[in-house]
């Protein structure tokens, strides 16, 4: 199971940061990629990034890019998404999970956090 800690989201202005935290328990953040997906207003869920199970081998969708920066801090068990440059495209409920199976763009039979984060950036 992996549960976002709060406070996580929120309303940000655009050009400001945040950085969303997932925690895991110790079996699935050792065995697992650590994933992070959104889902904005009127479209499907998107896989924004993943890092593995070692933490060498990240990905980032294009469209955050430079901007995003996934971590996983393993005597915690928590992975981070710190975003940067926010901007309003980027509003969506965020998502964390975890997978077997991540490699190139594709993460294989993701177990999502049933509960999401609000990110909401605005002026």
């Amino acid at each position: 199971e992996v549960q976002p800690v709060p406070p996580g989201g929120g309303l940000v202005q655009p050009g400001r940061s945040l950085r969303l935290s997932c925690a895991s328990s110790d079996f699935t953040f050792s065995n697992n990629c650590m994933c992070s997906a959104r889902q904005a207003p009127g479209k499907g869920l998107e896989l924004v990034s993943f890092i593995s199970r070692g933490g060498v081998t990240t990905y980032y969708a294009d469209s955050v890019k430079a901007r995003f920066t996934i971590t996983r801090d393993f005597a915690e068990d928590t992975v981070f998404l710190q975003m940067n440059l926010l901007k309003p495209e980027d509003t969506a409920v965020y998502y964390c999970g975890y997978s077997g199976y991540c490699d190139g763009s594709f993460c294989r039979d993701v177990s999502a956090s049933g509960q999401g984060t609000q990110v909401t950036v605005s002026s």
